[in-house]
């Protein structure tokens, strides 16, 4: 069993940054993807950024130039970086990872951009 632990979430004024993390734990032999999504309320689950296990990545277009994913393979956990966070970033964060053909989710994270 594998489990996904986000922290990190909080309220945060428009501008501002914002650190994300996500721990890993349980049977864990090598995790191919790690990504991050979130959904707002109201819509659907999105990607926000992915990065592979030889760290390439992909983003969202809406948050290209602002996050910035990363992610440590010897301590298996997954960062996002945010920065200039904007009224429509608020949403719940989740963290995602593939192993083999199976994926994992976290329990989310809120976060609250709000002056």
């Amino acid at each position: 069993q594998v489990q996904l632990v986000e922290s990190g979430g909080g309220l945060v004024q428009p501008g501002g940054p914002l650190r994300l993390s996500c721990a890993t734990s349980g049977s864990i032999f090598s995790i191919d993807a790690m990504g991050w999504y979130r959904q707002a309320p109201g819509k659907q689950r999105d990607l926000v950024a992915i990065i592979s296990s030889g760290g390439r990545t992909k983003y969202a277009d809406s948050v290209k130039g602002r996050f910035t994913i990363s992610r440590d393979n010897a301590k298996n956990t997954v960062d996002l970086q945010m920065n200039g966070l904007k009224d429509e970033d608020t949403a719940i964060y989740y963290c995602n990872v593939w192993i083999r053909t199976v994926d994992y989710w976290g329990q989310g994270t809120q976060v609250t951009v709000s002056s």
